[in-house]
């Protein structure tokens, strides 16, 4: 399916928060007004189209004055930038009737800067009567008559402007403004026949067989089982929707219906009913990794088989790391019943044989792939069209773990081991060991480019995974010295690398030794850095029960969470919602772009990421289980949806991010099972190359922990 399809025609259907729509802008010019809600956009709950919200325009326009309210197209991760159609339509509605020559002038932004020109609706559409909602659809050619035509695909803002100075007030409400082509042919509208309901702890997953060439799906939900409210809409490339309600043992029924692309809206499916019951522990844990692996098994690439940079997004974005960290949710997923043994065997079948085929450098896997054809996407720009050396460490993580489960007597199970063995045995460490400094591995080659990028991996961060492998590695191993003149350096590179990225001497000779919030901390930049640095090496590698010459990782990363943890509790920058309950600090996109975020002034704006406090299970289980309590039972109406907990949210900016992210979803899945039984760290370790690279390291045994 063509996730896309859907976004590629939207500008608005609703606010992920109830009182501003963040991708907005309001700015008023005295004496006129406009209502602003912390300089965006109000959004109305009571009065929609397509549920649960529409946006809000309440204004008075004054001579001598103006005002206008953008409506950004929301950008995120891997969204394609072109819109489709040669109209702009939206709905209009009111509560009291609004002549036609006081309704707003419309007007439209490219990315490119081009403005147009302000546009009066007076004569695209009538006055607009109370309580009932007005279709406006307006040709392209119309904002833009001249033989140049600008390609609206480009668009970035709808904007609506002060037309007529009447000194009189106004409410009018908007909702579905989308780019659309009037040539459309209307499709037929047929309410899916499966509809299923879940319950859980506060919400219920509605699953059915979806049609990708309706519009969107709407969803109706009722208290008693006769009168149907609805409460929101979904992408037809879905094929489950999230309801959450809050409370636990209370009883609803649910129907949804199809609309089309003419807005035309099908008969309701047959009701269903559910009742959310309370759930312990252990299963808010179960229903945690499940809702979160279903983003590696349900929205897999059909044809690759591996996880997207993120949903919605790129749907032939493939991302190597986020993959990997996903087959180790897959493994999870057969041990907790959500899938078959068989179905994951199957599964693994596809992966590897689109891995075995696709683009590599020396072994190595290129940072992004396309899903269709295993070609290198270079995302980052044009040198980035090699091997990703550290993305390569994760999904060999994960596929050397896979190769230790798949261990029955079978011809398949047998054909994984042997795909694996043969793709570990090909991967060139010693190759990423830059000729002129060799003393490091480096991240990046390319054949194009060669070293250009020349980014050497220097800990302490995620990238220790890659050494401790390279090591291992039976075929093209590099010298065990170099994981201490590398990622352990203490050379004038590697002191001006910690100090340039952590901006501070704390920790910059890798050891640290300074202590924070009354807990010392042996090894890491500043006070530890972003917690997916505790992560992503570690969702295989246990690091229980020993240590090199610096540290016990299992101890560092514990208290690495435990500092986070307190930061937020203190929250030194008065961010909303930071406490005890609500933590974790990590990478994700934020509604600034992406940032790691951690405990330090510069590099924390007020967000918060789930996976931060959830995937640090294994170090700090009552901090993780009160964080997951909040996020669900507190935050679940803003930040729980179909694949778990969405990427991230920032309550003093009243933002939630719109995707999911590949590289943060599985590792709750993975270190929720580390710490519930240790499968993924039990797997790995019985790689008999990890013991002997373990020894190779001076690795010693060490079971002690700070207070």
């Amino acid at each position: 399916m063509d996730t896309n399809s859907y976004y590629r025609h939207l500008v608005f259907a609703n606010s992920l928060t109830p009182t501003r729509y963040h991708p907005s802008r309001v700015v008023p010019i005295a004496p006129s007004e406009l209502k602003a809600v912390n300089g965006k956009l109000p959004v109305s709950n009571e009065h929609f189209l397509s549920p649960p919200n529409a946006l809000e325009l309440t204004w008075c326009s004054r001579s001598g004055g103006n005002w206008s309210a953008e409506i950004h197209v929301e950008r995120w991760r891997g969204r394609t930038a072109d819109l489709q159609g040669d109209s702009l339509r939206f709905w209009l509605y009111s509560t009291a009737p609004i002549a036609v020559n006081s309704l707003p002038m419309v007007m439209l932004i490219l990315r490119d800067g081009h403005i147009t020109r302000p546009l009066r609706l007076s004569g695209l559409t009538a006055d607009v009567p109370a309580h009932q909602w007005v279709k406006v659809q307006i040709p392209f050619d119309v904002f833009e008559p001249s033989p140049s035509v600008p390609d609206w695909g480009q668009l970035r803002t709808v904007v609506f402007t002060q037309s007529i100075d009447d000194g009189e007030s106004h409410t009018l409400y908007v909702d579905e403004i989308k780019v659309v082509d009037s040539t459309t042919a209307a499709t037929s509208t047929t309410p899916p026949s499966t509809l299923t309901a879940r319950a859980y702890d506060r919400h219920v997953d509605l699953t059915w067989e979806p049609d990708p060439t309706v519009a969107y799906y709407r969803i109706y939900r009722s208290t008693d089982g006769h009168i149907f409210e609805p409460i929101g809409i979904q992408n037809p490339t879905f094929k489950r929707y999230t309801d959450y309600l809050s409370a636990t043992h209370t009883t609803v029924h649910y129907r949804i219906s199809a609309v089309n692309h003419h807005d035309e809206e099908s008969t309701p499916s047959p009701p269903v009913s559910a009742t959310t019951h309370s759930m312990s522990d252990d299963e808010l844990l179960t229903m945690v990794q499940e809702a979160h692996f279903r983003y590696y098994w349900e929205h897999a690439h059909p044809n690759a088989g591996l996880a997207l940079e993120c949903i919605p997004g790129d749907e032939h974005l493939i991302a190597l790391g986020a993959s990997g960290f996903g087959l180790m949710a897959l493994l999870v997923g057969v041990e907790r019943g959500f899938i078959s043994r068989e179905e994951a065997v199957q599964h693994f079948h596809k992966v590897l044989a689109f891995l075995d085929n696709a683009d590599r450098f020396h072994g190595v896997w290129p940072h992004f792939l396309d899903g269709r054809t295993g070609h290198v996407v270079a995302f980052f720009g044009q040198y980035d069209n090699g091997g990703d050396l550290v993305e390569t460490a994760f999904m060999m993580q994960a596929l050397l773990t896979a190769r230790q489960y798949f261990d029955h007597d079978t011809e398949a199970e047998a054909h994984i081991r042997t795909t694996i063995t043969r793709l570990w045995e090909g991967v060139e460490w010693n190759w990423y060991r830059h000729p002129a400094d060799p003393h490091y591995l480096f991240w990046h080659w390319s054949p194009n480019h060669e070293w250009h990028i020349n980014h050497p991996l220097i800990g302490w961060n995620e990238t220790m995974i890659s050494y401790l492998l390279a090591v291992a590695s039976p075929t093209h191993p590099i010298p065990p010295e170099l994981y201490y003149t590398g990622w352990a350096s203490q050379s004038e590179r590697a002191r001006i690398y910690r100090e340039n990225w952590g901006k501070t001497a704390h920790g910059n000779h890798y050891r640290n030794g300074h202590t924070y919030y009354g807990l010392e901390l042996p090894v890491g930049v500043g006070s530890g850095g972003p917690l997916f640095f505790t992560h992503y090496s570690y969702l295989g590698f246990d690091p229980r029960g020993k240590r090199d010459r610096y540290a016990n990782y299992f101890e560092n990363n514990r208290l690495i969470s435990l500092i986070n943890h307190h930061y937020c509790v203190e929250n030194p920058a008065g961010h909303v919602g930071y406490s005890a309950d609500c933590w974790g600090l990590t990478a994700s996109d934020d509604h600034t772009g992406y940032l790691a975020h951690e405990p330090t002034p510069q590099n924390d704006n007020g967000t918060i990421t789930p996976t931060g406090a959830l995937s640090s299970f294994p170090y700090t289980p009552a901090e993780s289980m009160r964080a997951l309590k909040h996020f669900y039972h507190e935050q679940g109406h803003l930040i729980w949806d179909i694949y778990g907990f969405r990427d991230a949210f920032n309550l003093t900016e009243d933002y939630i991010s719109t995707i999911f992210m590949g590289l943060n979803q599985a590792p709750i899945v993975v270190m929720i099972e580390n710490y519930r039984t240790g499968l993924l760290w039990k797997l790995f370790m019985a790689n008999p190359e990890i013991n002997a690279m373990l020894d190779a390291l001076s690795f010693v045994p060490d079971d002690t922990t700070s207070s």
